[in-house]
């Protein structure tokens, strides 16, 4: 294979996917543009959004790698059960993984906005929103870089070209999309 035909087949498999992200992109600023009230009644969550959303990135993405490597190496088999103990325990880490960086995101950002003195939550409150949303986004996007890796890896796509662009897109508009709910179940508590 050519580098002219390994480069058009990256940019057939990636500029679909990237548009897509784009897309995904504005959506969540739209979602996070319309969360004024709960960044407002719970003081110090918008310290949280980008540490949030760069832990699914981080996370989830690690997980699409993983997966993809397996499948490359012969290592898994792109099935959609997690019959698989090695797919079954990248899942694990990575959903234990993104729940624990997300709460101590909120632990983080709660010292540093008291060390300067600026307004904030209580902790329980950025705790919960970090584990509410944590969770939440967890799950769906470990669904979502499942499906994607094994669906596209067996449709003859590159999953490694696929994972990125969707783990980020993804990430993002469910890492807002749970926030905002886990803000408003927080509040919904009492808290704020």
């Amino acid at each position: 294979m050519s580098v002219r035909d390994t480069a058009t087949e990256a940019y057939r498999e990636a500029l679909p996917v990237v548009a897509i992200s784009a897309v995904g992109g504005l959506f969540a600023g739209v979602v996070l543009g319309g969360m004024e009230a709960e960044l407002s009644a719970i003081p110090g969550l918008l310290l949280l959004v980008p540490a949030l959303l760069a832990t699914r990135g981080n996370v989830y993405g690690s997980l699409g790698a993983r997966l993809a490597s397996a499948l490359h190496q012969g290592l898994v088999e792109p099935r959609l059960d997690l019959a698989d103990e090695r797919t079954r325990a990248a899942v694990a880490a990575a959903m234990a993984n993104g729940v624990l960086v997300s709460c101590f995101a909120a632990v983080a950002g709660f010292a540093l906005l008291a060390v300067l003195g600026r307004d904030h939550a209580s902790l329980a409150s950025l705790v919960g929103v970090a584990l509410v949303a944590g969770l939440v986004s967890g799950l769906l996007l470990t669904l979502a870089v499942v499906v994607v890796v094994f669906v596209g890896y067996r449709r003859g796509l590159n999953p490694d070209t696929l994972a990125g662009p969707v783990v980020t897109t993804t990430g993002d508009v469910v890492g807002v999309a749970t926030m905002l709910l886990a803000a408003r179940l927080v509040l919904a508590l009492g808290g704020g």
